[in-house]
C-alpha cells in the first residue's frame, strides 16, 4: 500500500504583527491521496501559503503535526526537503544565468550527480518546451517561460511529492495550459503526488480532490463535483434587461437570496440560496431566467459568501453616459533598440467604456499602458488621451487619469491613511478637499478599521482596495488597470468589479489588462495582442465568433484566446 503523501493533524499556526497576533491556521486536518493532483483552494489570507511552508518543513507549527511521506515535517525537515519539490509563488531564478545554468545550479543544490544530469535536463527541457532557449538568460524569458523554468528547477531531482503554491498566478492562458500539461504528465507518467494552490477556480475542476480552506480552517474536502452538485437547480443565466447587463447585475446582486451574480457573456450568472426561487420582477418583463449546470466556482462562492461581512458597494445610478472617444491611438509604436514592443497600434476607446487588452506575457500590454499614461514616449505614432495630445501635454493628460499597476505601487512602510494622503497631494489635492477624499476612500473601501496599519502588512485583497482608492483620489476621467486582480481571491475580484461597473456606468473610461478570461467577459470590447500587434478587436461575443471552428463551434473566451494566439504563432 503506498505511503500517504501528506497528512495534517490539528495544525495551528499564528504570527505576531506588532502588538497583534494573527491566526493563520486554526486546527487544520487533511490527508492527500497518492498519485493525484489535490487543489488547495481558498480566499486571500486563508492560510494556503502558510500550510505549504509548514508541509515543506520551512516553518514549525505551534501545535499539531504534519507527516510528509511518513516523516515528521518538523523533526525530520531536512529528510522531508530531500524527498519533496516545493515551488513557492516567487521562485528564486537567477536572472543573470542561462536556462541551462539555472538547471545546473539547482542540480548542485539538490545533489544530482553529474552523470545523471544530461538525461534529466533533456527530459525537463522537452517537457517544458524550453529546449530552444537553453542559452537564453532567465531574465530575458517571458513570465510563463520563467514559471516553467522554475518548475523544471524544482524537478531536477524527481520528488515523490510536489508542492506548487499558485504556479499560474499572473500567467497568460496559453502558458497556464502548458503548465497544466506538465502537471498532468507528471501524475500520469511518474505517479507523482501534487498539492497545488490556485486563485483560478476553473483550475480546481481539473483536480482529483479539492481542499477548501477559509480563515485557517478546512471547510470541506472532496472531488470538485462535491461542491457543485448541491447547487443543481439554483444556478441561472439571466438575460434581456433593457438598460444593459451591468445594471441588471447590480440589481440582482442586491436581491435577497442571491448568493452570487456575475457577468458571463451577454448574461448574468446567478446563484440562489437554498430554498429560494427566482422571483419575476413585474417591471422587467423582458428579463429571462434560464437554468444552467453549476460549476465548482458557484459552489466555492456560495459556501464562502454565506456569513461573510461585505462592505457596501456603490450603486449604479441612472446617469447620462459620456460620449465621444476618450483614447485614440494612430500607428502607436514603441521600440527598445531593435525590439518592437508595440507595433503600429491604432484603436479608439469610447468614453464610459470598459476596454480590455488581452495577450500573452510580453505581448506589449504594459508598454501600451505606460505610453498612454504619458510615462513612456512613443517611438512613432500619436495618442490622444482625454482630448490631450500626449506628445505636447503629457502632464495635462496625467492629471485626468488614474493608474493602478499590478504591484499596486503602494508605500509598504506607510499606513493606509498616509498612503492616501500622499496620493491626494501627488494629484494636487490640498486642505479640506484632500481630507474629504481621504475620508471618502476609508469609508467607501471599508478601510477605516485598518487606517493606521502599515500597507505592507495588509492582506492582498485590502491592498487592492487601497491601491484602487489611491488611483481614484482625484476623480479621474480615465482609469488604467494593469492586471489589478492578479493573485486576488475570487470574492475580492467580484467586489472589485462591482466598483468598476459603477464607475463605467457613471461615465469613467476603464482600460484594463487581465489574464482572467472570466474578467475579460466583463469588458465592452477587447483587443487581443501578440508581439505588439492587435490580432482581433471587438466585443467578447465577436472575439469568440472569430475563433469558432467546426471542431469547437462555440468556444469560450479562453479557447478563443488560445486559438488566436496559436494561429499567430
Amino acid at each position: 500500500m503506498p505511503v500517504c503523501p501528506l497528512r495534517a493533524l490539528d495544525v495551528h499556526k499564528s504570527f505576531s504583527a506588532g502588538a497583534r497576533s494573527l491566526c493563520a491556521l486554526d486546527g487544520v486536518s487533511l490527508e492527500l491521496r497518492p498519485g493525484v493532483v489535490t487543489g488547495l483552494i481558498g480566499p486571500d489570507g486563508a492560510g494556503k501559503t502558510t500550510f505549504m511552508r509548514l508541509a515543506a518543513g520551512l516553518l514549525v507549527p505551534d501545535a499539531g503535526r504534519i507527516q510528509v511521506l511518513g516523516l515528521d515535517a518538523s523533526a525530520d525537515s531536512l529528510a522531508v526537503q530531500s524527498r519533496i519539490g516545493y515551488m513557492p509563488q516567487r521562485f528564486g531564478l537567477y536572472e543573470d544565468l542561462s536556462v541551462r545554468e539555472n538547471l545546473d545550479l539547482y542540480a548542485d543544490l539538490q545533489g544530482v550527480s553529474v552523470a545523471e544530469r544530461p538525461a534529466r535536463h533533456e527530459r525537463l527541457m522537452e517537457m517544458t518546451g524550453l529546449g530552444p532557449f537553453g542559452t537564453r538568460l532567465a531574465g530575458q524569458l517571458s513570465g510563463g517561460m520563467k514559471q516553467k523554468l522554475g518548475l523544471a528547477c524544482t524537478l531536477v531531482n524527481p520528488p515523490h511529492l510536489l508542492l506548487l503554491d499558485e504556479p499560474t498566478v499572473g500567467v497568460d492562458p496559453v502558458s497556464r495550459r502548458e503548465l497544466w500539461a506538465i502537471v498532468d504528465r507528471l501524475v500520469a507518467e511518474e505517479g507523482m503526488s501534487l498539492l497545488l494552490s490556485t486563485a483560478y477556480l476553473d483550475e480546481a475542476q481539473r483536480c482529483a480532490d479539492v481542499v477548501l480552506i477559509h480563515q485557517g480552517r478546512v471547510i470541506d474536502q472532496g472531488p470538485p463535483a462535491r461542491f457543485s452538485a448541491p447547487l443543481r437547480g439554483r444556478t441561472f443565466h439571466v438575460t434581456g434587461a433593457p438598460d444593459g447587463r451591468r445594471r441588471l447585475q447590480a440589481r440582482l446582486a442586491a436581491r435577497p437570496g442571491v448568493l452570487d451574480a456575475v457577468l458571463q457573456g451577454d448574461a448574468v450568472r446567478v446563484v440562489m440560496a437554498e430554498g429560494i426561487q427566482p422571483a419575476a420582477d413585474a417591471s422587467e418583463e423582458s428579463v429571462r431566467w434560464e437554468p444552467v449546470e453549476p460549476r465548482f466556482a458557484d459552489g466555492f462562492v456560495a459556501l464562502l459568501s454565506q456569513g461573510r461581512d461585505r462592505i457596501a458597494l456603490p450603486e449604479i445610478a441612472a446617469v447620462s453616459r459620456a460620449s465621444g472617444d476618450a483614447i485614440v491611438t494612430e500607428g502607436l509604436t514603441r521600440r527598445f533598440g531593435d525590439f518592437v514592443a508595440v507595433d503600429r497600434l491604432s484603436v479608439a476607446v469610447h468614453a464610459g467604456e470598459v476596454f480590455g487588452l488581452l495577450g500573452a506575457n510580453g505581448a506589449g500590454k504594459t508598454t501600451t499602458f505606460r505610453m498612454l499614461c504619458g510615462l513612456l514616449p512613443p517611438s512613432e505614432g500619436r495618442a490622444r488621451v482625454a482630448g490631450v495630445d500626449l506628445r505636447h501635454a503629457p502632464a495635462e493628460a496625467r492629471a485626468r487619469i488614474g493608474y493602478m499597476s499590478q504591484r499596486f505601487s503602494l508605500y509598504t512602510n506607510l499606513s493606509a491613511t498616509q498612503n492616501l494622503d500622499f496620493f491626494a497631494r501627488a494629484y494636487g489635492l490640498r486642505g479640506a478637499r484632500a481630507r474629504d477624499r481621504v475620508a471618502w476612500a476609508l469609508d467607501a473601501f471599508g478601510l477605516a478599521q485598518l487606517a493606521g496599519a502599515e500597507s505592507g502588512s495588509l492582506p492582498l485583497g485590502y491592498k487592492q482596495r487601497l491601491a484602487m482608492a489611491a488611483a481614484l483620489m482625484h476623480e479621474p476621467d480615465i482609469l488604467f488597470l494593469d492586471e489589478p486582480t492578479s493573485g486576488v481571491d475570487p470574492l475580492a475580484r467580484r467586489e472589485f468589479w462591482s466598483r468598476i461597473n459603477a464607475l463605467a456606468e457613471g461615465g469613467v473610461t476603464v482600460l484594463v489588462t487581465t489574464h482572467f478570461m472570466e474578467e475579460a467577459e466583463y469588458c465592452d470590447r477587447l483587443a487581443v495582442m501578440a508581439a505588439g500587434e492587435v490580432l482581433a478587436l471587438g466585443t467578447p461575443a465577436e472575439i469568440k465568433a472569430r475563433a469558432a471552428t467546426p471542431e469547437v463551434p462555440r468556444p469560450d473566451l479562453e479557447q478563443a484566446f488560445i486559438t488566436l494566439i496559436e494561429a499567430h504563432a
